[in-house]
């Protein structure tokens, strides 16, 4: 699987890009997963329901299936956090997978970078940075996409892999 990251500070917009690049992606034939770093804890499950109520009994992992989907929850009860690596080896094989946040991680990525936020660009202290994404004008000497023009830069994801 290729792997490839979109990294930014919060509120710059990679979720938003990753929704834009995802479609223009499988329309090319490619089978695309996602993973995504929550900072803060997360729930994908209710209060009430018998999944949640499984795991707050103790359940280790709850497996949940329709025939729409499934979805693994699974309780780290004092375990460490995983690693990229170890998401990566959950995950289906597919044909790109691309990452949302793990910013620290070896992985080539995009920087999603919005001057007029306030925050320093993360590209010059960072090798792994391939290239940056913005809506305005910025001194670089990474490739500069446009941070509106998706189809371009799924264009560029497909030939960094194939280069």
């Amino acid at each position: 699987m290729r792997v490839f990251g979109i990294a930014g500070y919060s509120g710059s917009g990679k979720t938003t890009l990753l929704e834009r690049l995802i479609p223009r992606l499988t329309a090319r034939g490619l089978r695309v997963s996602v993973i995504k770093h929550a900072h803060h804890g997360f729930d994908i499950d209710r209060p009430g329901k018998d999944s949640y109520r499984h795991r707050e009994a103790g359940a280790t992992e709850v497996l949940l299936s329709c025939g729409q989907r499934w979805a693994l929850m699974h309780e780290l009860r004092d375990a460490a956090e995983p690693t990229l690596g170890e998401l990566l080896d959950r995950l289906a094989p597919c044909d790109l997978v691309l990452v949302e946040g793990f910013k620290n991680e070896p992985i080539p990525k995009l920087e999603v970078y919005r001057p007029d936020h306030g925050k320093p660009p993360l590209y010059p202290e960072r090798d792994d940075i391939v290239a940056v994404a913005s809506d305005a004008e910025i001194d670089t000497d990474r490739p500069r996409l446009d941070l509106n023009d998706p189809e371009a830069i799924a264009a560029f994801i497909l030939e960094f892999w194939n280069a």
